[in-house]
């Protein structure tokens, strides 16, 4: 199976498909995220907070480049940068896991782990809305996830590879 980039918007569930398509794949996973925290010792948040975005995004690129799992989940600005879009391009299939803004909003309600949501909801809706095109520019399949369970949205995936 050719390697898996999932893309999406911070709580649109990258991780939790991930882990849905390891399981029922057997493939390997890795969360650049948390590489990135394993290999330097800290979290995102105190990351952003100490060093900011802009040197955040070059450990993502540094970690797109490196991790040799199957299935890799991103974070939600991986596509921020051209240049990531196109090392997941070269190294694999990007999926894009769409989810609508109110979705977002249930799903990280309350959730203070995100250095990026914790500004006002128009901040937040701002941040989707300039995304959104981002992701579905850089996708190779979409993925509605909404009224899906992990498991359906892993099998959406798995016969989108199937096929290509």
């Amino acid at each position: 199976m050719e390697r898996i980039f999932l893309i999406g918007f911070m709580g649109s569930g990258k991780s939790t498909i991930g882990h849905a398509l390891e399981k029922c794949h057997s493939a390997d996973f890795a969360d650049t995220d948390h590489y990135i925290e394993k290999k330097h010792q800290r979290k995102i948040t105190d990351i952003f907070a100490e060093e900011g975005e802009n040197y955040f995004r070059e450990l993502e690129t540094e970690a797109l480049r490196t991790v040799e799992a199957k299935i890799v989940s991103t974070g939600g600005g991986i596509i921020e940068r051209i240049e990531n879009i196109s090392v997941m391009k070269a190294r694999g299939k990007i999926v894009y896991l769409a989810a609508s803004f109110e979705e977002i909003s249930r799903r990280l309600e309350g959730d203070a782990s995100r250095p990026l949501w914790k500004q006002d909801e128009s901040g937040r809706k701002a941040l989707f809305e300039r995304r959104e095109p981002l992701y579905e520019d850089a996708a190779d399949y979409i993925v509605q996830t909404e009224g899906k369970t992990a498991e359906e949205i892993a099998e959406c995936i798995l016969d989108y590879m199937g096929s290509v």
